[in-house]
């Protein structure tokens, strides 16, 4: 099984995207895992931000092909880290061989790529950024991996 992280644009923070780096880098250690940026859209003057963000969703959707979607959303389901573990042990026993997950831009996602999500995930009732959502995912995927393996690293 692989995991793939889709991201609409460039992170801005270079310690974000360190960190980004830093724990994809753990992650493939334990698991496939590719990160993927996808160009982000800019609101045309005078268009409604809806517009723009079933453009991105669409542009995220054509790079999602044969996979399990997972987009992430402040209205999705909230797990704890052992949870994420045995979701990703549930995955693997299904035989999934690629797992997506999205994350849209500042404007979120679409309701038309949230629809066909196969889980709507939400890393917690607050509001992140888009950068550092990205970063938290990496860490809280990392995290599941270890307790998947026993390691130390979550306690």
């Amino acid at each position: 099984m692989r995991l793939e992280l889709l991201f609409l644009g460039k992170t801005k923070e270079p310690y974000l995207a360190e960190g980004i780096k830093d724990y994809a880098k753990r992650l493939s250690h334990y698991i496939k895992v590719e990160t993927k940026t996808v160009k982000e859209g800019r609101l045309k003057k005078g268009e409604p931000a809806n517009l723009q963000v079933e453009r991105e969703s669409e542009t995220l959707m054509q790079n999602v092909q044969g996979s399990y979607l997972v987009c992430l959303d402040r209205t999705g389901r909230q797990m704890d880290s052992p949870g994420l573990a045995k979701q990703i042990e549930h995955w693997e026993m299904q035989g999934f061989k690629k797992i997506s997950f999205i994350i849209g831009g500042p404007l979120g996602l679409s309701s038309t790529i949230l629809k066909k999500a196969d889980l709507i995930l939400s890393l917690s009732p607050m509001t992140f950024t888009h950068d550092m959502t990205r970063l938290l995912l990496l860490e809280q995927l990392y995290r599941a991996c270890t307790i998947k393996a026993g390691e130390k690293y979550h306690k």
